[in-house]
């Protein structure tokens, strides 16, 4: 007898970072076919979890036109992608006790495919691991994943024993992969410099 799927988790978008290869400011509000980044990735995340969440620091009220609730990093000096994911775990804990999941993504990334959380979720399971994380093309995408409330403490423990590489933390708990194809469009393309935003509009263009 199959178990029931997973209740849908809370969303963590991850717009958390400094941005320095864009020249500075918020990647997710740079636009993109008109319309901000940030919203196509909420665009592609939203039927997939019961509710989002922004990680991100500085002034909340930037993001107020989403109507996301925003949270920042409870470590100082912009910790990186751990920081955010203890953030996003923190709230849920917090405000859906009752709740065991997060799923993260990054705010630079408006391809993100439609079967993510199923996918992550089926790796986890058929490996035996409390984490997976998505790849493409060959590469681990540590950041886009899946994180369970039960290792929420040990996180906050390694963030302030200095820790700040996400795929060393998870490879030291076990973290299953689920691989989608790059062709046509890397579901994992991110954008991190002008050029790339170009090649995003671009992809959006074949893509119709």
């Amino acid at each position: 007898m199959s178990s029931a799927p997973p209740a849908p988790p809370l969303g963590l978008i991850l717009a958390g970072g400094l941005a320095r290869r864009m020249g500075g400011g918020d990647k997710p509000l740079r636009l993109l076919a008109g319309r901000p980044v940030l919203d196509h990735v909420v665009e592609r995340l939203r039927g997939q979890c019961d509710g989002l969440l922004l990680n991100a620091n500085g002034d909340p009220a930037r993001f107020a036109a989403h109507g996301l609730p925003v949270v920042a990093d409870s470590v100082p000096d912009f910790a990186g992608p751990l920081a955010g994911i203890l953030a996003g775990l923190d709230w849920l804990v917090a405000h859906r006790p009752n709740d065991g999941w997060l799923v993260s993504v990054a705010a630079d990334t408006p391809f993100i495919p439609a079967d993510l959380v199923a996918r992550l979720h089926a790796a986890r399971a058929a490996a035996g691991t409390p984490l997976a994380c998505a790849a493409s093309a060959g590469r681990q995408h540590h950041a886009i994943g899946l994180w369970p409330v039960g290792l929420r403490e040990d996180l906050r423990a390694a963030l302030a024993g200095g820790e700040r590489r996400l795929g060393h933390w998870t490879a030291k708990h076990g973290v299953a992969v689920a691989e989608w194809v790059a062709e046509p469009v890397d579901p994992f393309f991110n954008i991190n410099t002008p050029n790339d935003l170009a090649e995003a509009k671009d992809i959006l263009r074949r893509l119709g």
